[in-house]
């Protein structure tokens, strides 16, 4: 009887797991920014949903983190 062992082989290298949890980590950023701003009295209404960090910097960040991802996942390891 032979004992074949097989090699178990990744779908990717480390580095494509790093930068992949890198970009979750900037898509989670870009939710915790975008949360809040509510009010607790629905008969008053608050600005503070329309400030520069929940329409402008949350949304883009959550693009960037999404764009990491893309990019660790195309990126070749074996490539030089």
């Amino acid at each position: 009887m032979k004992n074949n062992e097989q090699k178990t082989e990744f779908l990717f290298d480390k580095i494509n797991y790093k930068i992949l949890l890198i970009g979750i980590g900037v898509i989670a950023l870009g939710f915790i920014l975008m949360a809040g701003g509510g009010s607790d009295d629905p008969n008053v209404f608050n600005e503070d949903i329309f400030n520069f960090r929940r329409i402008r910097l949350a949304p883009t960040t959550v693009l960037i983190g999404f764009g990491i991802t893309v990019y660790a996942i195309l990126k070749n390891p074996k490539k030089a």
